[in-house]
């Protein structure tokens, strides 16, 4: 201003247009760059399947397909970054641009009123010194917004995940299971993937004393997964109670309620990482001896041991370097490690063969005594021992007794269990 005010008032004029053109811009690399976190998270998801399934692709021989999915999104991902690169050129061009142009009008006027003698030429120097060290920090400026922009997406796209707020939560005051005995008591319960339509259990009873071991059989989507799935609130039900030891499941603290339970579900899932990590999972404050402890029960000790590094053996993404077989003994052995007062197996020697399956049924035996035991099996022979058989089907339980009784009652199980031995009878 002490130089000259009209060249002063020309750099204030120009400051609206930078702002109205920083806000103009930030809002389209902010467009461009969600656009590339949801290419990339696009791509990441097809990777993983398709490495995960690898076995399945190959199977098939469709590693060209699974190539052409990839180009699909990868190229999608690449016009992204194109285009949030194009952005950010925009924008650090624009401010270059009108960085020169107000030199060259700062250049323009002074000049004219260096001819005028309205300042000399010394004034006009010192002047454009000013100008440059006016933009130096708008170009810093622009040059932090622009990533600023970049991370800010990025951390919106991990705050729309962490948000997401789980559907069941603990009550207020809710409590901790102490001393767990295992009863199990369903109370009129009914529930439904629908809202209500298209019910998979309709005012169900049931009660299961503590330390007996109930297998649940029927044809596929009778609702047997679904209702041991309710006792860890998995799911909520509808309507009606479910308690442990006369406690509404409710009431209680999912952490605890969760950890008095052990599940070995159909599918075996397998957390990336060595064998170790994911008999651990059990209980990962166990040591060493105690997860081999667990392995030599599980019946997968000596093959683990007979690996180049042993406990240490990479299993790859979902355990893709087992077998099935391999896979469900590990995760037996996770359960091993838990050794929870409640047990829930989901087909849990499903995918072993005759041999191992006498093993494994001989431990989850004796690891089942004194414990609560629910055991949902298609095959019937690895529930003969079982305290009580409950036939659950779409009207809900059809019949209940032993082994003996239910064959005696020329039923439903009688005809799944005819169906299964008729080569043996015959």
């Amino acid at each position: 201003i002490r130089i000259d005010w009209r060249l002063t008032a020309i750099i204030y004029a120009f400051i609206p247009v930078i702002i109205w053109f920083t806000i103009s811009k930030r809002k389209k690399m902010e467009e461009s760059f969600r656009r590339v976190r949801r290419e990339i998270a696009d791509v990441n998801a097809q990777l993983e399947n398709s490495i995960s399934g690898v076995r399945v692709a190959k199977s098939f021989t469709n590693e060209d397909y699974e190539i052409e999915k990839f180009d699909i999104n990868n190229n999608l991902f690449r016009d992204a970054r194109k285009q949030s690169y194009k952005a950010m050129a925009e924008f650090a061009a624009g401010i270059g641009l009108m960085t020169n142009i107000l030199n060259l009008i700062v250049i323009s006027i002074g000049g004219y009123f260096v001819y005028r003698q309205f300042i000399d030429v010394g004034d006009l120097l010192a002047y454009m010194l000013y100008v440059n060290f006016f933009m130096q920090p708008i170009r810093r400026l622009a040059d932090f917004i622009q990533q600023y922009q970049e991370g800010m997406t990025g951390f919106e796209r991990f705050m729309e995940v962490m948000n997401i707020k789980p559907d069941i939560v603990d009550k207020e005051n809710a409590v901790n299971l102490v001393d767990v005995k295992g009863d199990i008591e369903f109370k009129d319960v009914s529930f439904s993937y629908t809202n209500g339509e298209d019910r998979v259990l309709s005012d169900l009873n049931l009660s299961i004393e503590a330390g007996k071991t109930i297998a649940i059989v029927g044809p596929s989507g009778g609702g047997k997964t679904t209702l041991c799935h309710l006792i860890p609130r998995f799911y909520e039900v509808n309507e009606g109670v479910i308690t442990v030891d006369n406690i509404d499941i409710k009431d209680i603290k999912l952490k605890s309620l969760r950890g008095n339970i052990g599940l070995v579900q159909q599918d075996v899932f397998l957390f990336t990482g060595t064998i170790a990590d994911n008999i651990c999972y059990g209980d990962p404050d166990k040591s060493r001896d105690e997860v081999i402890q667990a392995a030599k029960k599980a019946r997968i000790h000596d093959f683990i041991i007979e690996l180049p590094n042993g406990y240490d053996t990479y299993i790859g993404e979902k355990g893709v370097k087992l077998s099935g077989g391999q896979k469900q003994r590990i995760s037996i052995a996770r359960l091993f490690l838990k050794n929870p007062p409640i047990l829930i197996l989901d087909e849990a020697t499903s995918a072993l063969d005759n041999e191992t399956e006498i093993l494994i049924q001989e431990s989850l035996e004796e690891l089942a005594k004194n414990r609560t035991t629910l055991i949902i099996a298609h095959r019937l022979s690895t529930i003969k021992n079982a305290d009580e058989i409950l036939v659950l089907t779409n009207e809900g339980i059809e019949e209940r007794g032993s082994h003996e009784e239910l064959l005696n009652q020329d039923g439903i199980y009688a005809y799944l269990y005819n169906l299964q031995f008729k080569d043996l009878v015959s």
